[in-house]
């Protein structure tokens, strides 16, 4: 089965992608039929972000191609211009936003519940005063020296 989808190159933290047609069982870095365009999600303001000829596309859909979950995703985007790229990563920026305040809001309530669990107690002793027991002394024992073993002479011989 043939597949369009992405091919990552580029270097560590900052990814570039092919946007390929491959056979769906080569690894997704590996040997592919065409390039029809490429994604670079790092690209600066004012450069090339997406480029995609959408005839191959088209060529290679009504030939059996699937697109991908992301390249359908991106290929619709394309669609709708640039302000459709533009909109993706908001809306990305967004999400990643939310979860990150999300789990902010967690570490607090969790520092929260662990400042209440400990004043708990700390009030709850002053209520109830636990009455302490006499204690009694145990008399001890005198304890008895050891008597010390003999020591034996060795004779030289």
């Amino acid at each position: 089965m043939v597949v369009i989808r992405l091919s990552r190159s580029g270097n560590k933290n900052r990814p570039y992608f092919n946007v390929v047609v491959a056979d769906s069982k080569k690894p997704r870095d590996g040997r592919f039929i065409e390039r029809i365009g490429f994604y670079n999600p790092m690209a600066r303001v004012g450069s090339e972000t997406l480029r995609l000829e959408t005839g191959r596309i088209e060529y290679w859909q009504g030939h059996g191609a699937l697109l991908s979950d992301t390249m359908a995703r991106v290929v619709k985007l394309h669609a709708k211009g640039p302000d459709g790229l533009a909109e993706m990563k908001k809306k990305d920026a967004k999400k990643v936003a939310l979860k990150k305040a999300k789990k902010e809001a967690e570490k607090v309530a969790k520092a929260e519940a662990a400042v209440e669990s400990e004043a708990a107690p700390v009030e709850a002793a002053p209520e109830a005063p636990v009455e302490a027991a006499p204690v009694e002394a145990a008399p001890e024992a005198p304890v008895e020296a050891a008597p010390e073993a003999p020591v034996e002479k060795t004779e030289d011989k």
